[in-house]
């Protein structure tokens, strides 16, 4: 029993002393690791640094810091970063995550609790970008906004002003039509007459003979012809027919034409612009009467002395007849624009490229009419 106490005692002795020679200047060494900790951690290995290589030009790269300025990256929270594998937001491996900013609240709320509100910012953000490459469809509202009675001699009605609208934009200067009750019937006659299927569904208010002047006669009529023009311009085939796009500018040529050729070119200039205007809300800015349309704007300028406009009216013009060269038109506008580039001292190489080719083409160029003369021999039935 004895002996067997001093080998304890021995054991113990010679133990410490072992321990106190691997200690140096107070510091104890460390201590074999277990066989489990001299494994290699692959598996831990291979989730820090997954992930998919990118190569990205630079505009990609630049795409991501504006998205990160924006403020669009998703922070994750403590403990997400190592369960999504440690890679960051950008798909570089080993960058930790940007720290959570502060917040001002003392009792704020972190970890899952907070994620729905930056998802939801987030997915706001994501919208708001798409939004801004997206084209959005406009529609063409009509709205009265005014309606007066006019007392003439032998008659008595009510004209209504409509304006031409434009969703979703602020139109600075309008197309706006002024008709009458017998403006819009004969409108309404002349499609049921073609389109008698697709006016059949078509409200239009019918004519009393009584109380035709009152307030709520007048108000009632303003919103059916709001309708009904709205209704007929949702029809393909009836906005582009020749009945419904007349009834808005035809009224206005004719009104120009007369205002030229009498030489009131101030009171016509604003005629033809509204008649431009009006054409380009019904998107029919390629057609024969928006050539004639600028062929007004461009003589109504150059009598004002407006030559930069009227240079302006004449490019459009070319533009639009660039693939046209066997256009009554061409040849007139090409000289104006010549002369125009001249006093404006714009560029007129081009054009006289073209009347030189035209020229060349067997094109009498020296008998062809000006602009001025195209619009009055123009007949607009």
């Amino acid at each position: 029993m004895a002996a067997r106490i001093l080998h304890r005692l021995r054991h113990a002795l010679g133990a410490e002393g072992a321990r106190e020679e691997r200690t140096h200047d107070g510091v104890e060494a460390e201590d074999c690791p277990e066989s489990s900790e001299l494994e290699d951690d692959t598996e831990g290995l291979s989730t820090r640094l997954s992930g998919t290589l990118s190569f990205s030009g630079h505009e990609e790269d630049e795409e991501e810091e504006e998205e990160e300025e924006d403020g669009g990256g998703e922070e994750l929270p403590a403990g997400d970063a190592a369960q999504d594998g440690g890679r960051c937001r950008d798909g570089y491996p080993g960058r930790p995550p940007p720290p959570r900013p502060l917040s001002a609240s003392p009792h704020a709320e972190w970890g899952p609790a907070a994620r729905p509100g930056s998802l939801l910012t987030r997915q706001l953000q994501e919208l708001w970008r798409r939004s801004r490459s997206s084209l959005v469809p406009q529609r063409l509202l009509f709205e009265v906004t005014s309606a007066s009675v006019v007392s003439e001699r032998s008659s008595k009605y009510v004209l209504y002003t409509i304006y031409l609208i434009r969703s979703g934009q602020l139109d600075r200067a309008p197309a706006a039509i002024s008709r009458r009750y017998s403006d819009f019937e004969r409108l309404n006659r002349r499609l049921r007459g073609r389109f008698g299927c697709d006016m059949a569904g078509i409200a239009f208010p019918r004519k009393r003979l009584r109380r035709n002047f009152t307030a709520e006669t007048i108000a009632k009529r303003s919103r059916a012809f709001e309708q009904f023009l709205s209704h007929l311009h949702s029809i393909a085939e009836i906005r582009r027919s020749p009945e419904f796009l007349e009834f808005f500018f035809l009224q206005d040529l004719r009104a120009a034409q007369r205002l030229t050729c009498t030489g009131m070119y101030r009171e016509a200039l604003a005629t033809w612009a509204n008649a431009y205007r009006l054409q380009d809300r019904l998107g029919v800015c390629g057609s024969g009467r928006f050539l004639l349309t600028l062929a007004g704007l461009v003589v109504c300028h150059q009598e004002l002395d407006q030559l930069g406009e009227a240079h302006g009216c004449c490019e459009q013009a070319l533009q639009l007849l660039e693939a046209q060269d066997s256009h009554p038109l061409l040849g007139p506008f090409l000289q104006a624009h010549v002369h125009l580039a001249w006093k404006v001292g714009k560029d007129k190489r081009q054009s006289e490229a073209r009347l030189q080719g035209l020229q060349e083409a067997g094109v009498p160029l020296q008998q062809q009419p000006s602009l001025k003369e195209c619009l009055i021999k123009e007949p607009l039935e």
